[in-house]
């Protein structure tokens, strides 16, 4: 397979160039910089803004899958650059598909774009879309995984999946977050329930790509459909906080804050922020403090069903492999 990743030198994406080159696939990567490490391991880099049409259809020429990873994350920003990177550059991806004749696309979901703010335990691939999202990320996640679920076709088969808060080593996003504020001694539990959360850990996450890709044919079973991807192992949301800063050699987050003062506190921030057009990031957003104060897990069974996914790194195996990387190991990559 000749497959385009998106994305391809950030920590998903790099994951999935990975296992693609280990199994004899030919690779290319699609990113705005350049990165050392995937020259070294032969991949063929394309350098370009996902909002930039040609040059995305330039990158996919004479593929057979695209793997779109790439994305705008994080807490807060414009919505502008939301849009751009998140649905334009979507947009774009879509339109190269089509343009080359491509009939594989598998889409780096999420499963923020059906939170509405309370417990998700269990839940499945029937659950709505909000009316409302009170940050810009779920929004043009959500946004972007429509369009790409609407462009399955007879031509072009595509499939959305949406892993939940990937970690693992080389975490560029969640782990040096938890890892920077524990050292600062800024993490209080939000609330006093014991709330559930599943996660998945990264290499699991990359392998669900794959088969996914594998099983991805125009009018097949997982045409047209989402899948939520995690480890499957949902343990109390604080209870995985402390794991990752155990493996960091970090002490536990002890001290807490009612979870409407948290509320009351993010709506604060934002409005200081948005008046004052503040830099870098408010300490606490309404989502943050919402996403930290309710249980959300998901079932994965459709996942295990149509993909054939079994989570092969469990959460102790992938804090193993994280503690080592964090005590001075080096990137698998």
């Amino acid at each position: 397979m000749k497959a385009l990743v998106t994305g391809g030198g950030g920590f998903l994406g790099g994951e999935i160039v990975r296992l693609l080159l280990e199994r004899g696939d030919c690779v290319r990567s699609f990113s705005r910089g350049e990165y050392p490490k995937l020259t070294r391991i032969g991949v063929n880099q394309f350098r370009g803004d996902l909002v930039d049409r040609e040059a995305v259809i330039r990158a996919a020429e004479g593929c057979d899958a695209v793997f779109h990873v790439a994305a705008r994350a994080g807490i807060w920003g414009s919505y502008g650059e939301f849009y751009q990177a998140n649905v334009t550059g979507t947009e774009n991806v879509i339109a190269a598909c089509q343009h080359h004749g491509i009939n594989r696309l598998v889409y780096t979901g999420s499963p923020s774009v059906v939170f509405d703010g309370h417990d998700v335990e269990g839940g499945n691939e029937s659950l709505p879309y909000p009316a409302h999202y009170e940050a810009h990320y779920p929004r043009t996640k959500a946004m972007a995984e429509k369009l790409v679920l609407a462009a399955n076709s007879p031509q072009l088969a595509t499939v959305s999946l949406r892993p939940h808060l990937i970690w693992g080593p080389g975490d560029n996003h969640l782990v040096p977050r938890i890892i920077a504020r524990g050292k600062a001694g800024k993490l209080r539990r939000i609330g006093s329930r014991p709330c559930m959360v599943d996660t998945v850990y990264v290499g699991n996450a990359a392998k669900a790509h794959l088969l996914a890709a594998d099983r991805l044919l125009p009018g097949g079973t997982i045409s047209g459909k989402a899948y939520f991807i995690s480890n499957g192992e949902p343990i109390p949301l604080w209870e995985m906080v402390n794991r990752i800063l155990a493996a960091a050699g970090l002490p536990p987050v002890r001290r807490s804050v009612p979870a409407g003062a948290a509320l009351a506190a993010g709506a604060f921030f934002e409005t200081l922020w948005n008046i004052f057009k503040l830099s870098g990031e408010p300490p606490m957003t309404r989502f943050v403090a919402r996403e930290m104060a309710t249980a959300h897990w998901f079932d994965i069974s459709a996942a295990r069903r149509d993909l054939a996914y079994q989570p092969e790194i469990s959460i102790e195996e992938g804090l193993k492999r994280l503690g080592i990387f964090l005590s001075g190991g080096s990137d698998e990559l």
